[in-house]
């Protein structure tokens, strides 16, 4: 008991590991010790966060640069974004192929977000479309593959880049609140149905990314336009390491919001066991590799904790993938998930020994192949319709 520890907080998608308070200690013989430090700490922190917000609130200067150096980022990976490419190397000769654009769309708050579509390169119907919500810190355009797995098997595919990530507006990797991300991606969704009337659309969800699915699909003005959701080793389960990081973390985020803690892991943790897409991943300069944001942080406990809380109200179906050997996001939520959500129409598949990001890892044709499949089911079912 007397031992110190380290107090830490993972930012979700990114695996990457923050360090919150340095050491703790705590005392079996002198148990009002360890209330005296943690309080002296807060109010150490609250007299920090005062003078913060007391100087920055007067140096105009300073915020007037910032802004101008947000909006010279965004431009920077907007041209990132639209350069990349979009079509898998084989396909390029044009034989097979797909057809493929980006566009942008404003957003609730009218950000613009950075958007890709992907269609079957021969006319005709497609059996159903797929909008993807990458995960935290990276961005749609790390999908090519699996859309490309997707329009080969004759489903359309949309994806969004959600604020302060990929080609999107706002500081890289700040969300002021998952909400918001969850309102675009409900006027994102309606915005396709009115494009492709008539066609069935699923929702897709990585980590955080997964997160912010599940509760878009809570509001029945989402659900009724949906077929299905498929989520990839959803965050679900992710709590502060230390009841001192809970408590602080609200007030940090309202005076503070864009401060950076330090990351005690400045490679990344694996997500793949594939050293190619670990190595693609952690050198993509639209994937946000920096000290996660204070905001941001307290976001993901925030929709962590509600999605917890109301796991019997999930209704929507929905196919659940996680690897168990997943360092980052918890595969042992995903299984409450199943268990306990009300959903009629509902699958989980648990892949042993793989890590986070499962449409990364050497089998990532065949987790692709088990959505395709459940798509297939879930579209053949007396249910649907």
């Amino acid at each position: 008991m007397a031992a110190a520890e380290d107090v830490t907080l993972t930012s979700g998608a990114s695996g990457r590991v923050i360090l919150i308070v340095r050491r703790l200690k705590t005392s079996v013989r002198y148990p009002y010790h360890s209330l005296i430090r943690s309080f002296v700490f807060l109010q150490s922190v609250l007299l920090s966060l005062l003078f913060l917000l007391r100087r920055r609130r007067f140096d105009g200067s300073l915020v007037r640069r910032r802004v101008k150096e947000e909006e010279a980022d965004v431009a920077k990976r907007r041209a990132l974004a639209e350069s990349l490419e979009m079509v898998a190397e084989e396909e390029r000769g044009g034989s097979a192929g797909c057809r493929w654009r980006t566009e942008l769309f404003y957003g609730v708050r009218n950000h613009a977000l950075f958007c890709r579509s992907w269609f079957p390169a021969s006319a005709g119907e497609v059996r159903g479309i797929m909008i993807i919500i990458h995960g935290l810190n990276e961005h749609s355009g790390r999908y090519t593959q699996f859309a490309k797995q997707l329009t080969n098997c004759y489903y359309g595919v949309y994806a969004m880049d959600w604020i302060g990530h990929g080609g999107s507006d706002g500081l890289h990797g700040y969300v002021p609140s998952l909400d918001h991300v969850v309102a675009d991606t409900g006027a994102f969704l309606e915005k396709i149905k009115v494009t492709n009337p008539g066609v069935p659309c699923f929702l897709f969800g990585h980590s955080t990314g997964g997160a912010v699915v599940l509760k878009a699909a809570s509001y029945p003005h989402v659900k009724k336009m949906l077929e299905g959701v498929i989520l990839t080793s959803p965050a679900l389960r992710v709590k502060p390491a230390h009841p001192i990081v809970g408590a602080v973390a609200p007030l940090f985020s309202l005076v503070v919001p864009k401060l950076q803690f330090k990351g005690a892991n400045k490679k990344g943790i694996p997500v793949s066991r594939d050293p190619a897409a670990l190595a693609a991943k952690y050198s993509d300069p639209l994937v946000y590799t920096g000290p996660i944001r204070v905001r941001t942080g307290h976001e993901i406990l925030r929709i962590c904790s509600y999605l917890m809380r109301n796991l019997k109200s999930v209704t929507a179906p929905f196919l659940v993938l996680h690897g168990t050997a997943d360092k980052v996001t918890d595969p042992l939520a995903s299984q409450d998930l199943y268990d306990k959500a009300s959903s009629a129409f509902k699958d989980i598949k648990l892949y042993e020994g793989f890590l986070h990001d499962l449409l990364f890892e050497p089998e990532r044709d065949q987790v692709g192949q088990d959505i395709i499949d459940w798509m297939g089911k879930r579209l053949s079912s007396p249910s649907f319709g």
